[in-house]
């Protein structure tokens, strides 16, 4: 054999023994772009859990730092509240009970049981015990003052915290009520915060308020 066969040989060799090397380096190429789209369809989902997810679950559920007093089951939980309307509800929560009481000395339970749509910015315990207890009792025993005072807490559509952030609103008392804030923290009038928020019930959203609204 000359050396022109033997270079020629060694050629061959060299390109049998290299084929299956480029073989597989192509085979490799292939199986990292058909990865690619697969990593890249996983976005979506990690996209859907994020943000928007947890917003939507926000906009659904109670918050506030008095919500972690409301009961975990029972009537007067939140799952219970939500099947009562609204002043049957507030009945079943101890926080309110001074809110009950003067709901009941105006007269004013079937009218708040039987609306619909309606948005209650509800005054806590605490938030009637920052009026003088001389001033409460006269009003207690007015009941067209009464009725005047608690319903310019109502409004007569389901406000949602979003419609919050910036709104004005007109009560059933006929005056306006305005709101601000955002996330989970929200004013009445820059009067009242709002301290458990979202709170379902058969007829009407409920936000907790820490001090009672005054109509002009």
């Amino acid at each position: 054999m000359n050396s022109i066969q033997i270079r020629r040989a060694g050629i061959a060799v060299a390109a049998a023994v290299l084929l299956p090397f480029s073989l597989a380096a192509c085979s490799d190429g292939s199986s990292d772009t058909k990865a690619a789209p697969g990593a890249a369809a996983g976005d979506p989902a990690g996209t859907d859990g994020s943000t928007p997810g947890t917003d939507a679950m926000t906009a659904d559920r109670p918050f506030g730092p008095a919500c972690a007093g409301v009961p975990a089951d029972g009537a007067g939980s939140f799952d219970g509240m939500a099947k009562d309307p609204v002043a049957t509800a507030a009945s079943n929560n101890p926080a309110l009970s001074t809110l009950v009481t003067a709901v009941k000395k105006a007269g004013l339970v079937d009218t708040l049981n039987n609306a619909e749509d309606l948005t209650v910015f509800a005054p806590t315990n605490d938030a009637f015990a920052k009026i003088p207890k001389a001033d409460l009792d006269k009003v207690l025993a007015d009941k067209a003052m009464l009725t005047k005072i608690l319903t310019y807490h109502v409004v007569g559509e389901q406000l949602t915290p979003k419609q919050l952030e910036n709104g004005a609103f007109e009560t059933l008392q006929k005056g306006m009520v305005t709101t601000k804030g955002s996330g989970e923290s929200y004013q009445v009038n820059n009067t009242a915060a709002v301290v458990c928020g979202n709170v379902r019930t058969a007829n009407a959203h409920v936000y907790i308020i820490d001090t009672v609204l005054m109509p002009k």
